[in-house]
């Protein structure tokens, strides 16, 4: 651990992901806890107003005078924990149809990916709709639309690293000594393809929060009066012009997480696999 430590200190774009996603997490927790004014409590004396020191709305008010800055810290415990989730469900299950298909090969492999590569034709965000129409408009169904849509991505990951190393010396030698199908693909091949999972985790909960943004700016994420970032900037387009500042700053939040965990991807990139340091 001390050593991984190190390392991320010593990759400086690993270093800032980090620091913007540690700075998130801490907001979230506070947010838990404590939060300027209610979120979801009305104002209507106070709509619109201007980012101002004197009244405590450093971010300013929306179209109901409700707080920004206190809506942006509670949408965080939102848009991150319907990424985080919908990366679990995605990865759960993408990793799963990867490795088999890739161990087991022939007729499987052929299902597992063509079913993968089904889902894969289809851009996110189009397939997110199409899935939430289905299942109807709530939060769970978010999360489980945005884990439909990037399974594919961890199940041809995995199953790519898996082909490469399924032939290796180690693995026949388990086979030799009568290791089981199940033995030798969780104790043998799953633990030396994590580096690369690790990677697409980080970058699938960037994307995660992009669609999931998307999808509550399309009124079809997170329902009213809980706020996420992309329902907060759904709300703010009517108001952009006189009222910039509640569309802005829940703007600048979904810019700065995503590009932390690009950063943190790309940097854990670049540690777990220094051959492709100068990819690009």
């Amino acid at each position: 651990m001390k050593l991984f430590y190190l390392k991320i200190n010593k990759n400086h774009v690993a270093f800032v992901g980090l620091l913007i996603i540690l700075f998130y997490g801490f907001i979230t927790i506070m947010g838990i806890f404590w939060t300027p004014f209610d979120p979801l409590e009305m104002n209507f004396e106070e709509m619109l107003q201007p980012p101002c020191f004197k009244t405590r709305h450093f971010m300013g008010t929306d179209q109901f005078g409700r707080d920004v800055l206190s809506r942006i810290i509670y949408g965080s415990r939102i848009s991150l924990s319907v990424s985080f989730s919908a990366t679990l469900i995605a990865a759960t299950f993408g990793i799963l149809m990867g490795i088999w298909a890739g161990f087991l090969g022939g007729i499987y492999d052929n299902i597992i990916m063509r079913i993968n590569d089904i889902i894969f034709s289809f851009p996110p965000l189009l397939l997110a709709i199409f899935i939430m129409g289905v299942l109807g408009e709530n939060t769970y169904n978010v999360i489980i639309a945005i884990g439909i849509v990037y399974i594919p991505q961890f199940a041809r990951i995995s199953r790519a690293a898996i082909l490469a190393i399924k032939n290796l010396e180690f693995v026949e030698a388990a086979l030799a000594i009568g290791g089981t199908r199940n033995r030798i693909l969780f104790k043998h091949l799953l633990p030396n393809i994590i580096p690369s999972l690790i990677v697409q985790i980080s970058l699938c909960l960037s994307l995660g929060i992009l669609l999931e943004s998307s999808l509550s700016f399309l009124g079809l994420g997170v329902q009213p009066p809980f706020p996420s970032w992309g329902s907060m900037l759904g709300d703010a387009r009517r108001f952009i012009i006189i009222a910039p500042w509640s569309a802005i700053f829940p703007g600048i939040t979904i810019f700065l997480i995503v590009i932390g965990f690009n950063l943190l991807g790309d940097g854990l990139r670049d540690i777990l696999d220094p051959r492709l340091k100068n990819v690009r």
